[in-house]
């Protein structure tokens, strides 16, 4: 391989990368895996957990509920979380949770709105014709990660790599030319 057609394929790959991170749409995505805020506690007759990606901006959480044993989830199961400033600078705003369809696990997904990086107040709310309580914990929304420029920073490992590789390539067959040239 020559040495214009090494240049046009590190041409292409540097174009390629450059036309990934610009042309990559605003990801809604965090930095992680959520987490539990609050692991199989007692409300009523249910089992819950709470998960949570508290990002700046939207934050998701997931609602996992048990059934009592021997039960169903009925119904007119509502659930909602109320978020607030542990500071008390803003009233507490509360989200109504939706089920999300899970394949025999009941989920229920809300989103809420964190301003600042701070201690919130997460307050959980379960109501049915079974019963119903409150459950209460704390987080610490993340702040959002780089945007569409985390793409780069996560790359940059594997564009070495391959710029490694096509340099050790290039040199291999410049020493196999030389050799030759030897040899005639």
């Amino acid at each position: 391989m020559s040495r214009t057609v090494t240049v046009k394929m590190l041409r292409t790959l540097l174009g390629s990368v450059v036309l990934a991170v610009l042309c990559v749409p605003r990801a809604a995505a965090h930095n992680g895996p959520p987490f539990p805020i609050i692991t199989d506690q007692r409300i009523g007759p249910y089992t819950v957990s709470l998960w949570t990606h508290p990002d700046l901006g939207t934050g998701t959480f997931f609602v996992l509920i048990n059934p009592p044993s021997g039960g169903v989830v009925p119904k007119d199961l509502k659930i909602q979380i109320g978020v607030q400033p542990a500071t008390g600078r803003l009233p507490e705003a509360i989200y109504s949770a939706w089920v999300e369809d899970l394949h025999g696990q009941v989920e229920y997904k809300t989103e809420a709105q964190f301003d600042q990086q701070e201690n919130w107040k997460v307050r959980l709310t379960l109501g049915s014709s079974i019963g119903g309580g409150e459950l209460w914990s704390q987080v610490v929304p993340t702040p959002p990660g780089f945007g569409r420029w985390d793409l780069l920073l996560y790359m940059l490992p594997f564009l070495g790599v391959g710029f490694l590789w096509f340099s050790a390539i290039a040199k291999r067959r410049k020493l196999r030319k030389s050799q030759v040239r030897q040899q005639a």
